[in-house]
């Protein structure tokens, strides 16, 4: 009985050591290596086994548009033409990684003498991208007891940038209750848009602000901006509203005045004002002292 176990194990061995060694097996070092940009990085596919001696190797690149050849019939193409090669017997290498060189890229052998002719594996490479000087937007001046918003954008970083805020070189925390300096403070903080929102502006608030955008590649920073809080001169605004409204009824008062002294009625006519027609037709006018009409002085001459 053990002799007849043993037997049938052996034949499962061989059998299975027949067909590995006639089947083309690949496996890689790492499923999802990283670089930054610029540097250069190793795409391993290593073939485990195989009985061909000369099969194909093909790197396709996979993006949502579809795949495409970067590596066919033994010569580097598309994307990385120039930047990269393959080092035996299938990984390939990028010499000079850049932003759009992140995707899932699949290497395939086929070879023609095996049992089993084809294997592939996938690879997804990330390439790191550095932030550049974020854009930050600080207001000058708030009002005591308004609201203020401070904005902070960076959008070159791979992965997407994550944001802090600095007040007088000191990091804002993300919850203000957590540190004494900033424990009277009422703001929001948000390390995903960059935002930081002031609720309630404080006199305490005032200071110098800047941004840091991060992510795995690096960090930059935006220049320090100052903000100033002042208060709202309450008094000073009734005053001059005040005097505004004096002004107007003393305007107001003055017109009524002039208007009962009669500075703004019209004269009416009278006789010392009557101006005598021209003449032009020959014929003298007289106005009677009794009677409001018109008497010829003369005939007409013929």
């Amino acid at each position: 009985m053990a002799k007849t176990r043993l037997a049938c194990l052996l034949t499962l061995l061989s059998t299975h050591c027949y067909f590995s060694v006639l089947a083309v097996v690949l496996k890689t070092s790492n499923e999802a290596p990283w670089t930054d940009e610029f540097d250069r990085i190793e795409l391993s596919c290593l073939i485990e086994s195989i009985s061909t001696s000369n099969p194909r190797i093909e790197w396709k690149k996979i993006t949502n548009e579809g795949p495409s050849y970067v590596y066919f019939d033994k010569k580097i193409s598309g994307d990385l033409e120039n930047r990269a090669m393959i080092r035996e017997p299938a990984t390939l290498l990028i010499t000079n990684a850049t932003r759009s060189d992140t995707a899932k890229y699949r290497c395939e052998v086929t070879a023609a003498d095996d049992q089993r002719s084809f294997d592939e594996i996938v690879i997804n490479l990330v390439v790191r991208v550095k932030p550049v000087m974020p854009k930050c937007s600080v207001p000058k001046s708030v009002p005591f007891g308004k609201s203020a918003e401070l904005s902070c954008v960076e959008e070159e970083g791979f992965p997407k940038s994550q944001y802090q805020w600095f007040k007088n070189k000191e990091e804002v925390p993300d919850d203000h209750k957590t540190s004494l300096k900033f424990f009277n403070s009422s703001y929001t903080l948000d390390a995903d848009s960059g935002t930081l929102q002031f609720i309630t502006v404080r006199k305490e608030d005032a200071g110098e602000y800047f941004c840091r955008a991060k992510n795995d590649a690096g960090y930059a920073e935006c220049p320090p901006q100052q903000m100033e809080v002042y208060d709202i001169d309450v008094l000073g605004i009734l005053m001059g509203v005040l005097v505004v409204v004096i002004v107007l009824m003393s305007i107001t008062a003055g017109i009524c005045c002039a208007y009962k002294r009669g500075y703004f009625s019209t004269q009416k006519q009278t006789g010392n004002n009557y101006k005598v027609p021209a003449k032009g037709d020959g014929v003298d006018y007289v106005r009677a002292e009794d009677e409001g009409d018109f008497r010829h002085k003369s005939s007409f001459v013929i």
